[in-house]
């Protein structure tokens, strides 16, 4: 009797096995990668299409479906496609020559299929060459397996991105010849008087000369202040429209899919609730804006209270321009254009160095000491415009332990850091992190960011990694520590380690440095129980700022900004995690050993078509 109740039991463990494998949905796309004359800026040009369009399909999926993806390339170079922001395995991930993965070449096709183990808001984009800024770019929308938990009536993906007329691989040749090839941007004799009248003569004209003597640009903002900025494919004057009745409420899915553009993002007359950053869901913050940066993703709730047309507006941070869209109660309605804010002009705290200038490294990377004021314009910016230097050792810097190791292994494992600072983004003083914001207007700050439930890993790091963002614009060369990628060695992890990772930026832009595979948690001030997840942070110019990472996915990893340029000219690295034997991988302390850190907060240095129109309620 016990015999056949064992065998009654197992067939049935057997069958129920089975049947879980058996009824897991296969969701199956297909892709065609191909170059083909668009008109989207009245201007017939050849650029990537996926299916014909731009941005490619959005591709659905439901969390614990099987993805399969057959992707055919029809160019006549090769290409790839990286799943940004999904957990899968590394042969998967579709970086070429990461993971024994060859890219996929001219005429043929390659599978992806891999299972859906998350749900929100992703997107999808080549990992070849240029590819991305020329059109090979969309969004991934994955479902709760038991629905949202905030039900909405509308559910509207707003992927914004950058268009260009010069092609990807032309851009990047032009930066090579002089990083100032596609900057507009420059201070006039009637910006300077605004800073006469903002804050007196005396520091407007020393402020003056200080950038003189550098020979280097306060409106310095971006590399490439000449783009078309889209929503959904579309101009501002194509207007994409996104519908409602009065009294719904709508879940708008942010994607900067920009290959080099960081935006500040507001909706006037509409409150937005911040419900998810990077696809993973937060405790409900409402904003009024928030700044956006290359390849970050973040699900607002907005409830439109009148009958009227709201404009959903992008405007790049170098003030050149918007992507703009319309939310409407119906068809061929507009909301108001907006006025371009001010241009904020960077600061001497945004090289990392106080206004005396006292801060400043002479033995910088690459660089002899220099009198500046015999430097011309490119030494100048080699030695200190978005490149490596030691500036900042004060104030604004110096904050990571072993600043100029990459591999710097540190007791840190009872060390809790420095306090989560006041200000919204960037260092104090910085001109980066001034948006010109209304008075009274909330801004969002990665500090508000809290988990949505309770983090599953909550040790301490078992060491320290310090990550050191620089460059030499001489050259437009990018580098993490010092070193290009083809010069640098692998970063090593061990399976199911436990890693601070320490951002210190030298240089005088925002980097959004994301790392494949695997997310990372912001030490934002929140507790360990409540950090919350990202797979890509803005590291503000002269900033330091720290995250969390557990090493639990084996594979070959991608480590970069996602400035696209700042990539190809080598700001990327390989993280590696090695699967060790079960002897050999960390122990995870079970929750009675982490229960006492859980409301205790933690080192922080904040810097702080066809898309979209899913009109079925979740």
């Amino acid at each position: 009797m016990i015999r056949d109740t064992t065998k009654m039991l197992a067939i049935v463990g057997l069958t129920l096995a089975l049947s879980a494998s058996t009824f897991a949905k296969t969701q199956e796309y297909s892709l065609v990668i191909d170059k083909e004359i668009v008109n989207i800026t009245e201007k017939p040009l050849k650029r990537i299409t996926i299916n014909g369009l731009i941005p490619g399909p959005t591709l659905e999926f439901t969390n614990g479906d099987e993805a399969v993806i057959h992707v055919t390339n029809k160019m006549k170079e090769d290409s790839s496609v990286h799943w940004h922001g999904l957990l899968l395995p590394g042969e998967m991930d579709g970086v070429p020559n990461f993971n024994g993965f060859p890219a996929i070449k001219p005429g043929e096709t390659f599978t992806y299929r891999f299972k859906i183990r998350q749900d929100g808001t992703y997107w999808y984009h080549a990992h070849s060459m240029a590819q991305e800024q020329d059109g090979h770019y969309s969004s991934i929308i994955i479902h709760p397996k038991d629905g949202h938990i905030i039900k909405t009536d509308w559910d509207y993906v707003v992927l914004i991105s950058d268009f260009h007329e010069d092609e990807g691989n032309t851009i990047m040749a032009n930066l090579k010849k002089t990083s100032e090839y596609y900057v507009y941007v420059r201070r006039t004799l009637g910006d300077f008087f605004s800073s006469v009248k903002k804050d007196g003569f005396s520091k407007a004209w020393e402020n003056a000369k200080m950038w003189g003597k550098m020979r280097m640009l306060p409106t310095d903002l971006a590399d490439i202040s000449n783009y078309t900025f889209l929503v959904n494919g579309k101009t501002p004057d194509q207007n994409w429209t996104g519908l409602f009745k009065l009294g719904e409420k709508i879940r708008l899915r942010f994607i900067n899919a920009s290959a080099t553009s960081l935006y500040d993002i507001r909706i006037p007359g509409l409150k937005m609730t911040i419900v998810a950053a990077d696809g993973q869901q937060v405790e409900p913050v409402t904003i009024d804006e928030f700044r956006f940066g290359v390849a970050e993703t973040y699900d607002v709730i907005v409830e439109p209270q009148e009958d009227k047309a709201y404009t959903i507006v992008a405007e790049s941070i170098d003030r050149t321009g918007f992507a703009l869209a319309t939310l409407a109660p119906r068809e061929g309605m507009r909301g108001e254009k907006p006025k371009h804010r001010p241009m904020s002009l960077l600061t001497m705290a945004d090289m990392g160095m106080d206004h005396d200038m006292s801060g400043m490294d002479q033995n910088t990377h690459d660089m002899p000491a220099m009198d500046h004021s015999n430097m011309d314009q490119n030494q100048m910016k080699q030695e200190g415009h978005h490149m490596g230097m030691s500036m900042g050792q004060g104030k604004s810097m110096g904050k990571g332990k072993g600043m100029g190791s990459m591999d710097d292994s540190s007791n840190s494992a009872n060390t809790t850091g420095s306090p989560a600072k006041d200000f919204v983004t960037g260092v104090p003083g910085s001109g980066w992190a001034d948006a010109n914001t209304p008075a009274g207007q909330k801004v969002l700050s990665y500090k508000d960011l809290r988990y949505a439930g309770i983090q599953k890993d909550q040790r301490m790091p078992e060491r320290e990694i310090t990550v050191r963002l620089g460059g030499n614009m001489e050259r437009y060369i990018w580098m993490l520590n010092g070193k290009k990628f083809e010069e640098s060695e692998p970063i090593s992890l061990n399976y199911n380690e436990r890693v601070r990772l320490t951002f210190i930026n030298d240089t005088m832009m925002a980097h959004p440095m994301h790392l494949h595979g695997m997310f990372m948690q912001l030490e934002n001030g929140q507790p360990m129980s409540k950090m919350p997840n990202k797979h890509t942070i803005i590291i503000a110019p002269g900033d330091t700022y720290s995250a969390l990472v557990t090493a639990d996915e084996a594979g070959e990893w991608a480590f970069h900004c996602h400035l696209l340029y700042h990539m190809m000219a080598g700001m990327m690295n390989k993280v590696v995690i090695a699967k060790l034997d079960k002897s050999q991988v960390p122990v995870k302390p079970n929750p009675s050993q982490t229960q006492k850190m859980m409301d205790h907060p933690v080192h922080t240095a904040p810097h702080h078509n066809n898309q979209g129109e899913h009109n079925h309620a979740h």
